[in-house]
């Protein structure tokens, strides 16, 4: 496929004294996807300012080559069908199928774009060195967007409809099936984003550059939170209990009948207040209108 023209540069402003450069992203594309290739061309690249900050990196590195690729495509038989794109951080490549719809935790194509380049991003800040998978997809999925109410219910879903996984088993979850990798998502993101809540939003740079020192990334978190990693994982089920403790019981039909049952007495009461005070003007009007006799 023909490369085409460099997407517009952006410089970063990482300190007060200090600029980065984003990422610059090469497109590459057949005839019938050019027009995908010209919007996203297009894009803003600032939402990229952020992330290279979030990993750590001073320098957002080499070129990275985007393929727009055909859901016929050699890139397209090596990835289940459910795969709306891949990174491959070695060769500085990214692949998109824009004619897959995007699944959760992404609505747009460009919100693909902006999760696997931050792939690319925590490899380079790594230097390349071991990062597990978790880590990698909670992190991107950190960057990608903030947390919502949506997120907060999934997780909850989650955490209700399976067992306490370690992060080993998190990791596994994003072999199986594309419900299997959605809960992984949920729960990656759930930790990273209890990790830098509990250590201070430099925590996943801080982490990266660690391992991108030789340090083991098991290591470098033990290091980091005092803690091994197995008592990571173990904090954050523990801070979510939560989740556990509170969403059955108000979930629960008992407290849901309740709820209706103190609103309706509420209501009630309400309206009753409400008819003794018309009542009550309604005597004073009377009072007021019945005429006075003097002795």
């Amino acid at each position: 496929m023909p490369r085409t023209c460099l997407c517009v540069i952006a410089l970063l402003t990482a300190s007060v004294t200090s600029a980065q450069p984003v990422p610059v992203l090469l497109f590459e594309a057949s005839p019938s996807l050019r027009p995908v290739q010209t919007r996203l061309e297009s894009w803003n690249l600032n939402s990229f300012r952020r992330i290279v900050a979030l990993v750590g990196l001073r320098d957002a590195g080499d070129p990275i080559r985007v393929v727009l690729a055909t859901d016929d495509s050699a890139e397209a038989r090596r990835v289940p069908a459910w795969v709306g794109g891949y990174a491959v951080s070695a060769h500085d490549l990214i692949v998109l199928f824009p004619s897959r719809a995007p699944a959760w935790p992404h609505d747009t194509l460009e919100d693909v774009l902006r999760h696997e380049v931050t792939h690319i991003l925590i490899d380079r800040a790594a230097s390349g060195h071991p990062v597990p998978r978790w880590f990698h997809e909670g992190l991107s999925e950190a960057a990608e967007r903030p947390s919502t109410l949506g997120d907060a219910a999934r997780l909850a879903s989650a955490m209700l409809s399976g067992p306490r996984r370690s992060l080993a088993e998190i990791d596994a979850l994003f072999d199986g099936t594309p419900q299997s990798s959605a809960r992984g998502y949920v729960l990656s993101a759930a930790v990273v984003r209890d990790l830098m809540a509990t250590h201070g939003p430099a925590f996943p740079a801080t982490v990266l550059q660690h391992v991108a020192s030789g340090q083991p990334f098991d290591v470098a978190m033990a290091t980091l939170t005092g803690r091994p990693l197995t008592s990571v994982a173990a904090d954050f089920w523990d801070r979510q209990r939560r989740w556990t403790l509170w969403v059955p019981l108000l979930a629960s039909s008992s407290v849901v009948w309740l709820v209706i049952i103190a609103l309706g007495a509420m209501a009630r009461y309400r309206r009753r207040q409400r008819t003794a005070a018309l009542r009550r003007q309604w005597d004073t009007e009377d009072d007021e209108d019945r005429p006075s006799i003097s002795s």
